[in-house]
């Protein structure tokens, strides 16, 4: 049976991994769960007593998986790269795969969790974990850990931007600036069309047409076309 794996990336185009720090499941998880959120304003009239609640946006998708780690050496088809390694290592090898911070990014890797040929393949950032020690040694030596995990999934503002406005040409697109963002860009896939640069930075007050601060929160609005 083929093994979940995460790969690990230095970049956000996912186009070269660093096998050195892949990540195999040794033993496979026996579920995994996806959490999709909307995010709604929810307004209540004065004396009324319902809602009407209004669309913000989506919410990026999350993955929880958890998958035991074992350092007893009894589990029947662990793998055998991690066979021999104590469980403090082991899981030290997902840390650095997933948690640990990159010196040349200045932050987490980029990561993409792949199980079977075809049946998972999730482009993601590691948002938490959860590591509970379940069985010892007679020294108190960890023998055997449960990592709980979510992952969140990564797309480029771009690849945000195009699917929006796609699905919505008429509603107005919010991002949060990642790094590398570039407004002349977004504004392109918004619009399909340049000339809005000017508008887009004066309604987000914003003092540069090239510095973004990242973490910035974009409007991108329905300008009629039709204005020159």
């Amino acid at each position: 049976m083929d093994k979940l794996v995460i790969q690990s990336y230095d970049k956000n185009d996912f186009q070269k991994e660093d096998k050195s720090k892949r990540f195999i499941a040794p033993i496979n998880p026996e579920t995994y769960s996806k959490n999709f959120k909307i995010e709604l304003e929810k307004k209540r009239a004065h004396g009324r007593s319902g809602t009407d609640p209004r669309y913000i946006s989506t919410e990026p998708e999350e993955m929880k998986l958890e998958f035991l780690l074992d350092g007893t050496r009894t589990m029947e088809g662990y793998v055998e790269e991690y066979k021999n390694l104590p469980v403090e290592k082991q899981l030290q090898k997902f840390l650095n795969c997933a948690y640990n911070m990159d010196g040349e990014i200045h932050r987490p890797r980029f990561l993409n969790i792949l199980w079977g040929k075809e049946y998972l393949n999730f482009h993601c950032v590691l948002s938490s974990v959860e590591i509970n020690h379940t069985l010892f040694d007679h020294e108190g030596k960890p023998l055997r850990l449960k990592i709980a995990a979510t992952f969140m999934n990564y797309k480029r503002s771009e690849e945000q931007v195009m699917e929006q406005r796609k699905s919505s040409p008429d509603l107005t697109h919010r991002f949060k600036v990642r790094q590398g963002d570039r407004l002349d860009l977004m504004t392109y896939e918004v619009y399909d069309d340049p000339k809005y640069l000017t508008q887009v930075a004066r309604l987000n007050g914003l003092n540069s047409l090239r510095y973004l601060p990242v973490g910035t929160d974009l409007s991108f609005p329905p300008f009629d076309k039709s204005d020159d």
